[in-house]
Formats: structure tokens, C-alpha cells, sequence
């Protein structure tokens, strides 16, 4: 069960932007009436040049324009009260006038052109990954599973975080990851992890070799383009931290093996436990530089137990004191034993913590629970 992928918008809103245009227009207004009423040594028509610039910091091109036309004719109503249109002060500030409002008209347009470039690479970039990590079941042999992947801030680079299970002859994997980097070439890298796991786990008979191919999916290609002083590129340019289990159906135990990822949590009863392998791997890409093989270290699963498997853009949501985000502390205050329930209360909760609500790097949580007595 995929709990949403909620994302906050930084731009104004139709209703807000409209609410935001009678700032410079009641400007426009306001400075009229006082430059009419106001000495004849007094001018504050230079004033008119602020509508057109705030209109264009939330508004399109055609609105800005429209507004400095607002303003061009405000001000020629000035001119004509208080002297005439030929008059040689208010021509210069009419001119001046028009050209600021041509300027920032342009700016606008250049600013919504740019805009839309972003929505378009995000939405191809969500879209992407959409299509990557396909909605888990809600119920998988004796597993219950729940997922959420909450989105970053519209600004930021979308990211590379995966998960995926499999189901086997003898009972499920899973895996969850985090590829280095962001962007496009990081959906591309979950891709390559995520299709090598699922051709793989069912083929694999141990867990350590299931790892080991897919840190072959990641490790460089010798063969790939070198650099331009003629070596090989840097093999710790690219890779990607994940946690693997495998979870018999007959053994109340996980088998886990962690290559760099944050450690899962255990909940049982009123207890939260962190998973801590005793050896975790290298990240997946990086084996080549390590000696030997990953190994699979084991942990006692009962049922009514529920695990915890998530990225780092959730420990790394900050406050706006600059606070990480405490998950094994608001993991320990939750009281249910719904593994949908823990991803509401934990989603709602990271949410909160979060300045402004937006996360500054994408996130992914999975919680599966074992079901009932074996």
C-alpha cells in the first residue's frame, strides 16, 4: 500500500495571485491620489515604478505588462491634473516609466519560460520514477507491507531512492536503497538496481549472492570512457546504500544484509530496536574495493513484529533550528501495531518537523509486519 506522494508548491496559487494583485495596484492608486494632492514642488510619480516590479516577482509577463500599463496611464492622469502631458518633468517620468515596465515585462517572461523548463524536467523525472517503483502489495505471503515516498521541495532534484520486494520459493525479499546523486541519471541508477533484484532474487539461492550481483549492476564498466588525463573514472563516483533482507516463511527471523544504509528499526511491543549488523557492507558499486563477501547476519522476527526500512532524506529533515529529524525518538512514541498506521503517524510527523512542511531531500519509508503464528 503506497500511502501518496504529497509535495508542496512554492508558487501562489490562482486565488493568491490574485489576492497578491491589488498589493501593487492599490500602490498605484494610493501614489496617484497623493501626488495629485501634493505640492506643486512635490513629485512621487518615480514611485509608480515599484508596481510593475512587484507584479513581476509572482506574476506572468501579460499581467506585468498590464499593471505598468496601469501605471503609465496613472501617471499621465497625474501629469494632466497637476500640469500637462508636455510638461518636461512628467514626459521623463511617463518614458521612464514605460521603459522599467518593458524591462521587467521581460524578465517575467524570461522567469515563466525557465519555470515551466523545471516543471517539465520534474514532471518527466516523477514520471520516471513512477514507473521505477511500482506500488508494493499490501499483503505478501505472511507479510503486511505499507510504503510512502514523500517528494522533496519543487526546487529541489528529485532522488534516487528505491524499494522493491520479491517474493521466492521459500519466502520474500526485500530491498531499499538511495543511489548517489540526484536527477534523471539517478532514477536511470534505481532503475538498474531495482531490474537486477527482481531478476535476481528468485534466482539467487543466498543473500550474499544476490548482493554481489547487484553490486555488479552498479560497479563501473571497465570498459567505459576514461577521463581526459587517460585513467579510468573514479570507482567511488557512483553508487548506491541499500539494506537487503530476506524473510523465510518458515523461521521466525530476518536475515539481513546492510550495505551503508541506515539501519532498520524493530518494533516490538512498546520497544523500538535498531538493526545493527555486526559487518555491513560496502554500498553497492564499491565491493571491488573491500576484501571478501558480504554476509547475511540474522535477527529473531515474531509474529506481530513490525520493520522499519527507510532513507536517509528522512533522518536528514531538518527544523527550522537546523534539528535533524529524531525518528528513533518519534518512532518509540508511537503506540499502534498497524504497519499503515506507523507510516501515517511517522509521515504526518516528519511533515511537521520539517521548516515549512517541505523536505529539502526526497524520502522513502517501507513497514512490513509478520502476520500471525508460523
Amino acid at each position: 500500500m503506497d500511502l501518496g506522494r504529497p509535495r508542496a508548491s512554492s508558487h501562489p496559487a490562482g486565488e493568491q495571485g490574485h489576492a497578491l494583485l491589488a498589493v501593487p495596484l492599490a500602490l498605484i492608486t494610493i501614489v496617484t491620489v497623493v501626488d495629485i494632492l501634493a505640492p506643486p514642488e512635490v513629485h512621487l510619480g518615480p514611485f509608480l515604478v515599484a508596481a510593475p516590479a512587484i507584479t513581476a516577482s509572482f506574476a506572468g509577463p501579460w499581467t506585468t505588462a498590464a499593471v505598468g500599463a496601469v501605471a503609465v496611464v496613472a501617471q499621465g492622469v497625474t501629469a494632466v491634473v497637476r500640469s500637462s502631458l508636455t510638461d518636461l518633468n512628467h514626459t521623463f517620468q511617463i518614458v521612464s516609466l514605460i521603459l522599467i515596465s518593458v524591462i521587467v515585462t521581460l524578465f517575467a517572461h524570461l522567469r515563466e519560460v525557465h519555470e515551466k523548463e523545471l516543471i517539465q524536467l520534474r514532471s518527466v523525472a516523477e514520471t520516471a520514477q513512477q514507473v521505477v517503483l511500482r506500488p508494493l502489495p499490501e499483503r505478501i505471503g505472511p507479510l503486511r507491507l505499507a510504503s510512502v515516498y514523500l517528494a522533496a521541495e519543487a526546487e529541489a532534484q528529485i532522488g534516487g531512492d528505491l524499494y522493491a520486494v520479491a517474493r521466492t520459493a521459500l519466502g520474500t525479499r526485500v530491498i531499499i536503497g538511495d543511489v548517489r546523486g540526484k536527477g534523471l541519471e539517478a532514477v536511470g541508477d534505481a532503475a538498474l538496481v531495482l531490474g537486477a533484484f527482481r531478476a535476481s532474487a528468485h534466482q539467487e539461492a543466498d543473500l550474499s549472492d544476490l548482493v554481489a550481483y547487484l553490486d555488479g549492476s552498479v560497479a563501473p564498466d571497465p570498459a567505459a570512457p576514461r577521463v581526459s588525463d587517460g585513467e579510468p573514472g573514479d570507482p567511488g563516483e557512483g553508487f548506491v546504500t541499500a539494506a537487503v533482507l530476506d524473510l523465510p516463511d518458515q523461521e521466525r527471523a530476518l536475515h539481513l544484509i546492510n550495505c551503508g544504509h541506515p539501519p532498520p528499526l524493530l518494533f516490538r511491543g512498546t520497544r523500538v530496536t535498531a538493526l545493527e549488523v555486526e559487518h555491513p557492507a560496502p554500498p553497492l558499486g564499491l565491493a571491488g574495493l573491500v576484501d571478501g563477501r558480504a554476509t547475511a547476519q540474522t535477527f529473531p522476527l515474531a509474529p506481530g513484529d513490525i520493520v522499519l526500512l527507510y532513507t536517509d532524506g528522512v533522518m536528514e529533515a531538518r527544523d527550522r533550528n537546523g534539528t535533524f529529524y529524531p525518528l528513533t525518538e518519534r518512532a518509540a512514541a508511537w503506540t499502534g501495531a498497524d504497519p499503515h498506521a506507523l507510516l501515517e503517524y511517522l509521515r504526518d510527523d516528519l511533515l511537521g518537523h520539517a521548516a515549512g512542511g517541505v523536505l529539502g531531500d526526497d524520502a522513502a519509508m517501507v513497514a512490513l509486519q509478520r502476520l500471525g503464528p508460523l
